[in-house]
């Protein structure tokens, strides 16, 4: 740590540092707001500073910490920790806009499950990171706040709808950043730019905004999670144990715990064989597979398998999620969004088949047994090693080249993503290297509840890799 500027110490060091009065979080945040200065405007992925808040905050956390050790008392996981929150959930006094311009004075009166749950933790909250239009794009821009870049490269795309946030982590402004998933909004920019997270078990992180005025569509709220996006993947548990607290105001908020029972022997782990329809860049792929020797040299018994019914887990999550979309919020949406959104938009219609009444029942109903499929095929293989993409990540919006282009994306390139959200399973990526000088991850899926199991292994994995993020740093030396 001490060979390095602070900014680029990772979560766990500088929570520690705090914590051992090494450093004060005063002096941690003002390296943190000095970073975004110098690496923001490139990229353009926090969108709201809250920099002055945040020094009044690293004050406190200060004068807290000192009022707590001559108590006796100690301070929560993160405290005194810079940490970044997707504008898509509400901080409290500021515009949840969600990439829309006509949100852009949509004030939270309140703070989400996930801010509050970080402010318990003390952690402080630098700035607001961005995402598309409805946070419904792989591809983060809006006419709002504008794109996103990759800080791998400008040309290639930071991913979506996290954009903003994985993008800032790269680039190492704060520690740890609030991202969601509902269709791989989390593990996309992971993969784009070369760092970890988790999407959650539905259930594990609580979500509500106080600024919304209806409720999510069901299916929306069972596939969507919450989650941290970091450097490491320790500092992916501690954002997961932070964010996974208890608020009242989730109904679907599951008390499980966060270590499961240890398995005994060599842990299994299918690697998920490619479908043949799959166009491939042999490239991606080769990394991936070496994913699969880093987990074998630590011990897991890696076999090529073929996980159950993925063509057809990704179609249900396509038709239930488009068809909730079509019926509840498209006419606002529309009447809201850019000439660009709305052309992604109809590629994504373009993918689903409309479901009626019936047929939106049926589907329902259906996604029963594909979940009790995966959870039966991961009582043999508790873990699964699937790509993020099966390609090499694609320019800039490259959504907005048409219906085709879109399917070739989110059907070819993301189908292992998508997929994962509609059986409401955990899963962690991590990088496994670079390929053509682009980072590359991959993704370990795992039971209900044992997000435990998959961030064990991509620690397995990160042993051997290492943090890509100082090879991006040394590279821009």
């Amino acid at each position: 740590m001490t060979n390095s500027p602070i900014w680029q110490w990772s979560a766990v060091e500088t929570a520690n540092a705090i914590r051992n009065g090494e450093v004060a979080s005063e002096q941690v945040v003002r390296a943190h707001l000095d970073r975004m200065q110098e690496a923001n405007p490139a990229l353009n992925a926090v969108v709201v500073d809250l920099g002055e808040a945040a020094l009044k905050a690293a004050k406190a956390a200060d004068e807290a910490l000192a009022k707590s050790k001559r108590g006796g008392n100690d301070v929560g996981g993160l405290h005194g920790v810079p940490v970044t929150i997707k504008i898509n959930i509400d901080v409290e006094g500021q515009a949840n806009s969600n990439g829309v311009v006509a949100f852009k004075d949509n004030i939270a009166p309140g703070d989400s499950p996930v801010t509050a749950n970080l402010r318990k933790a003390g952690a402080v909250i630098i700035g607001l990171t961005n995402t598309p239009e409805f946070s419904l794009r792989g591809f983060t821009d809006n006419p709002l706040h504008g794109l996103t870049r990759n800080p791998w490269n400008p040309a290639i795309t930071c991913g979506g709808s996290s954009g903003g946030a994985g993008a800032s982590i790269a680039a190492g402004i704060g520690t740890i950043a609030h991202g969601n998933d509902i269709g791989g909004s989390l593990r996309w920019p992971a993969h784009c730019n070369g760092i970890a997270t988790i999407k959650p078990t539905q259930g594990r992180i609580p979500a509500f905004n106080p600024s919304a005025t209806a409720e999510r569509p069901l299916m929306a709220q069972f596939m969507s999670s919450q989650g941290p996006l970091a450097r490491r993947v320790a500092d992916v548990r501690l954002g997961l144990e932070v964010m996974a607290q208890r608020d009242p105001r989730d109904p679907w908020w599951v008390p499980a715990p966060l270590k499961g029972p240890k398995r005994e022997g060599a842990i299994k782990v299918a690697l998920a064989r490619i479908p043949e329809d799959m166009a491939t860049d042999r490239g991606v792929i080769a990394l991936q597979r070496r994913a699969a020797d880093h987990l074998a040299d630590a011990g897991y018994a890696v076999s090529e398998v073929e996980v159950p019914d993925l063509n057809k887990v990704w179609q249900l999550w396509c038709d239930l999620i488009m068809t909730e979309t079509r019926i509840l919020q498209q006419d606002q949406m529309l009447a809201a969004a850019s000439a660009d959104f709305k052309k992604t938009f109809h590629g994504f219609m373009a993918l689903a088949n409309p479901l009626d009444q019936a047929g939106y029942m049926k589907a329902i109903a259906e996604r029963s047994r594909h979940i009790r499929n995966w959870m039966l095929f991961l009582e043999e293989y508790p873990l699964v090693l699937a790509p993020t993409t099966v390609r090499q990540t694609p320019e800039v919006n490259a959504d907005l080249g048409g219906d085709q282009r879109v399917k070739e994306i989110f059907w070819n390139d993301l189908r292992f993503i998508s997929s994962i959200n509609v059986l409401g399973l955990p899963s962690a990526v991590v990088p496994v290297g670079l390929h053509e000088g682009l980072p590359v991850g991959v993704q370990i899926i795992g039971s209900r509840y044992r997000e435990d199991m998959c961030l064990d292994a991509a620690e397995a994995i990160e042993g051997k890799v290492g943090v890509l993020s100082k090879q991006l740093w040394a590279r821009s030396r």
